[in-house]
């Protein structure tokens, strides 16, 4: 217990001031990058500090890998050059036995990171982006014309001719209901569609269903049976696409749900979908190679500790981009996609470690 503490009084202080500076620099860096529009467009003080704010969570979400990789890897690498490790060794401790609280702390920041990004950091990074774009003067606009959304796979059509997201309305709308051969059911036109939220459908005002009889339509009033079918959310008639890795894994489900009953391409969404849950596996993988890498060398520990940081993070990110696209083109499933990255470092790590000095 006592060496799970002090490991513990080396690595958590220096990761938590990794932490903060590399959060720092990132917020400081979107600062300077956007000043000069800043002071062009007279913002005011307090507003330029609610964005900087609203970014926190995200820095943090950024620098929490590195800041682990580096406390780790250079409080390992110190305890080394300090012939620590060596009396360690020499008690019968293992490396792996010893270094095992800190895998364990890794796994925790692997799920808190997780957690932290899809139900804080997701909210707080929204309003950040809203806030900006405004004091920026970008203008965003989710209204939407000429829209046709296929649901049920093929087997519902919605065409509308305008969508307006303040309201969360469709205007002249047509709704076009096959069987399961595509043959023609009933077709349903509303003046005036607005979204339900509490029973998540659309309500139609101005309503007209023809249904075919024979080579003619027989006009009438919309019948429940199609009007209950009407279920496809509102967000898939935005202009813009959903960015997955901007909403939360719950919101990108409903939205991956949406494009696959549309029949229309999502590979890539649910690709980033599973990447969600793999990506903050990195700060477990950072750490599990820096204690592979323990014991290498005794000079320029602090030097050593900084390059390690950048290379094995620098690889992973091309190993997961790199996997990442070829799920989008479908030369490997989204799942091995987003997972690739993780189960091939967490193998180099078991065999650095396997072949490091203990």
């Amino acid at each position: 217990m006592k060496l799970v503490i002090y490991l513990y009084k080396k690595i958590i202080p220096l990761f938590l001031g990794a932490m903060i500076f590399f959060a720092l620099v990132l917020n400081l860096v979107d600062l300077f990058m956007h000043i000069a529009t800043y002071l062009q467009n007279n913002v005011s003080v307090h507003d330029i500090v609610m964005v900087m704010l609203y970014y926190i969570p995200k820095t943090i979400w950024y620098a929490v890998p590195v800041a682990i990789l580096f406390s780790t890897s250079y409080s390992l690498s110190d305890m080394y050059a300090n012939n620590e490790l060596e009396a360690l060794f020499a008690s019968g401790v293992s490396l792996f036995r010893f270094t095992l609280p800190v895998l364990i702390l890794s796994v925790v920041l692997s799920f808190g990171l997780f957690f932290f990004e899809n139900h804080f950091v997701v909210q707080t990074y929204e309003k950040k982006t809203s806030l900006q774009d405004k004091l920026l003067n970008k203008k965003t606009n989710e209204n939407n014309t000429d829209v046709i959304v296929l649901s049920a796979n093929g087997r519902i059509i919605y065409k509308a001719r305008r969508y307006i997201e303040s309201s969360k309305k469709l205007s002249d709308a047509y709704f076009v209901f096959r069987d399961e051969e595509k043959n023609l059911q009933a077709i349903v036109f509303a003046s005036t569609s607005f979204w339900d939220e509490t029973n998540e459908r659309w309500n139609l005002q101005g309503a007209v269903q023809y249904t075919p009889v024979g080579e003619k339509f027989e006009v009438g009033n919309p019948e429940k049976k199609y009007t209950d079918l009407l279920t496809e959310s509102y967000t898939i008639f935005r202009k813009t696409n959903v960015d997955i890795q901007s909403v939360s894994a719950k919101d990108a489900k409903v939205y991956i749900s949406h494009l696959k009953k549309a029949g229309l391409p999502y590979h890539e969404q649910l690709s980033e979908y599973y990447k969600k849950f793999a990506f903050p596996f990195i700060v477990f993988i950072v750490v599990f190679l820096s204690i592979g890498l323990t014991g290498k060398t005794k000079k320029n520990v602090l030097l050593i500790s900084l390059a390690s940081c950048i290379s094995a993070s620098v690889l992973f990110y091309v190993t997961m981009m790199v996997t990442m696209v070829f799920a989008k083109h479908g030369y490997i499933t989204p799942f091995m996609g987003a997972w690739f990255p993780v189960i091939f470092y967490t193998i180099a790590s078991i065999i650095l470690l396997r072949y490091s000095r203990t």
